[in-house]
């Protein structure tokens, strides 16, 4: 049960790192070869990649600071697999944190993988269910 509740916090500290958070702090709770797939900006691969996508959604204003998005990760479950791999599923859901709107929603399919900083994505596979 302990892995279970590693690996949810470090799914929600996701999700809060990508709302307001600093993007070399959210790339490193990925593995350093992790990878994210959004069917908008396809895959990228490796913790630099990642920070340097956020960091760009931030810069547009897309996300993070000022953007009043939210991240709201609801219905998940895990399966841990073995001392050191899981997945887990999730529906989320972003609101506009001003108007309590829907901006999105869709759902998050995620392997992670035990590292000796603890549990980390190793894949984020993310789905858009109001295309």
């Amino acid at each position: 049960m302990t892995a279970e509740l590693e690996i949810r916090n470090v799914l929600a500290r996701l999700a809060h790192m990508a709302d307001c958070g600093d993007p070399d702090a959210y790339a490193q709770l990925f593995a350093e070869d992790g990878s994210w797939y959004h069917p908008h900006y396809g895959e990228v691969s490796g913790r630099s990649a990642i920070a340097d996508g956020i960091r760009e959604r931030f810069g547009r204003g897309s996300q993070g600071p000022g953007s009043h998005m939210r991240h709201v990760l609801t219905t998940q479950w895990v399966r841990v697999d073995d001392a050191d791999h899981a997945f887990s599923q999730a529906y989320w859901l972003t609101l506009n944190g001003e108007t309590s709107a829907l901006s999105n929603m869709g759902r998050y399919d995620d392997e992670l993988r035990r590292t000796p900083d603890g549990w980390r994505l190793a894949r984020r596979n993310i789905t858009l269910d109001t295309e």
